[in-house]
């Protein structure tokens, strides 16, 4: 699915925020507990740190402070909100959805707040959802959330995959515009494989496999993912989602200022660099010290990326990311 710049009312990112947990936790503290080391986590994925929410810390407590700070970037408050969506996987709850307790948290009035499922991909299904909302006039102003509690769902015995994620959330502010002299929303695209679902999941704890003792002394309740499998088709989706973002608002690689993607490994990146004709110093990078957030990653690089002064006024942003279903997608953005 696509929307493209084709009529008016348009969408733009009015403003960014970002929060992420105060606990670092470096390669080698992990290397105390699990059979790794700083050197084969650096060398494999390119992390050095990531972030641990702290006990009792929420991701619904992660999400409304990111959404404070992107609320006060834009210049606005709470009630000036009509919809909020949240992108994740780890609400604080199976129900209700994440997005209930970030609207309770915010004090927002009585509007559609809702989570989408998309792992990884989530901040970009979520953005595209937000923009269809404000295309069709049901909607002015969007809050569109990232966020994961990534370390309540990892397999500490898994060794490939737990020195991979952190928590963290990012948010955006997504608003109407009559016009493009203030930036743009200027095309998104999203996709899902379900025949590759197999790839990425947890496996218990729905309506397939509830879970039982055995379920949880197998881990079977936690994160399960064929790396190499993801690798391989990550860069292939994520390549040919970006060419089609660009293809359909009309820009040609040279034309694209940054790229803020999903920080899930840096050799997927240099890959996704070089099939895309865009050079590797474009690429917004913060997986060292950030590690895999999943849905909150790209929202969270934009937001640093915007404070720190790289991505200026004026500059087109191409965002992609890939997750369970398997899901990818993309958007082009100018700021």
């Amino acid at each position: 699915m696509s929307n493209t710049i084709d009529s008016w009312p348009r969408s733009r990112i009015k403003g960014t925020g970002s929060y992420v947990p105060a606990r670092v936790v470096t390669n080698d503290d992990l290397a105390k507990f699990v059979d790794t080391s700083d050197e084969w986590i650096r060398k494999r994925v390119g992390i050095r740190e990531r972030r641990y929410a702290a006990e009792g810390e929420t991701s619904s407590d992660m999400a409304a402070e990111a959404a404070r700070r992107a609320l006060a970037a834009a210049q606005m408050n709470p009630e000036d909100l009509d919809m909020i969506i949240v992108g994740t996987i780890t609400g604080d709850m199976p129900l209700p959805a994440c997005a209930v307790f970030i609207q309770r948290k915010l004090g927002c009035r009585e509007i559609p707040a809702f989570d989408v499922a998309a792992a990884c991909a989530g901040f970009i299904f979520a953005l595209s959802t937000g923009d269809s909302f404000i295309r069709s006039g049901a909607a002015r102003n969007v809050l569109v959330i990232g966020v994961e509690t990534l370390t309540r769902i990892t397999n500490f015995d898994d060794r490939n995959t737990c020195v991979l994620f952190g928590d963290g959330a990012g948010a955006a502010i997504l608003s109407c515009v009559e016009n493009a002299d203030d930036g743009l929303l200027l095309s998104t695209n999203i996709s899902t494989d379900g025949t590759q679902s197999d790839m990425l999941q947890i496996p218990a704890g729905g309506s397939k496999e509830p879970l039982t003792h055995e379920g949880l002394d197998a881990r079977r309740n936690k994160v399960f993912m064929n790396g190499q499998e993801v690798f391989k088709v990550a860069v292939r989706r994520l390549t040919s989602a970006s060419q089609a973002c660009m293809q359909l608002a009309g820009l040609t690689p040279e034309q694209i200022d940054w790229v803020v993607p999903h920080q899930a490994n840096l050799r997927i990146l240099n890959q996704i660099a070089a099939r895309l004709g865009i050079p590797y110093e474009r690429f917004v990078l913060n997986i060292e010290n950030r590690g895999n957030t999943s849905s909150a990653s790209v929202p969270i690089a934009l937001n640093e990326a915007i404070l720190d002064g790289r991505i200026k006024r004026g500059n087109t942003v191409l965002m992609c990311a890939l997750g369970g279903g398997i899901s990818w997608g993309s958007a082009l953005v100018r700021i």
